[in-house]
């Protein structure tokens, strides 16, 4: 079994539509809009921009975690002790920890996704098949590299 199956709760590489939509600006955060190449999900994300860069047609792959262990085991979310083991956040560029926040059903298949991170925001819309692994108060890892 793969390893990142373990712990992957949802993955897909998105292409940044626009960026800071809606004239949202605000120092040293960025609010990336992209579009899933393989779900279709839509995707509003802030992020540091000052710590990691995108620009409009950049691709990313985007993974949310339960976990950075690489064996599966329980993260433990309330405090972050530096390991000198590997784990699933040495693969990737940019990191961040947060909890979904809000889950609105819409009519269909759609669900709309709000997680927060630390005070940046991010909100995943999509087919509610393709994001099922994720639950109401969940707290979670997102993680980013550019393709």
């Amino acid at each position: 079994m793969d390893v990142s199956a373990k712990v992957t709760l949802f993955e897909d590489i998105f292409e940044v539509t626009a960026l800071n939509p809606d004239a949202y600006k605000f120092d040293r955060v960025n609010r990336i809009q992209a579009l899933g190449t393989t779900f279709e999900c839509e995707l509003l994300l802030d992020i540091n921009c000052e710590i990691y860069s995108l620009k409009e047609g950049d691709k990313v792959t985007l993974v949310l975690a339960s976990t950075l262990h690489l064996d599966g085991s329980p993260a433990d979310h309330f405090s972050y002790m530096p390991s000198s083991e590997p784990t699933l956040a040495d693969n990737y560029e940019y990191v961040m920890h947060g909890r979904v926040f809000d889950m609105q059903y819409h009519k269909g298949e759609k669900i709309d996704i709000s997680f927060s991170y630390g005070g940046l925001l991010m909100k995943l819309s999509g087919d509610k098949k393709h994001l099922a692994s994720i639950l109401p108060d969940m707290r979670l890892y997102l993680l980013l590299k550019k393709d």
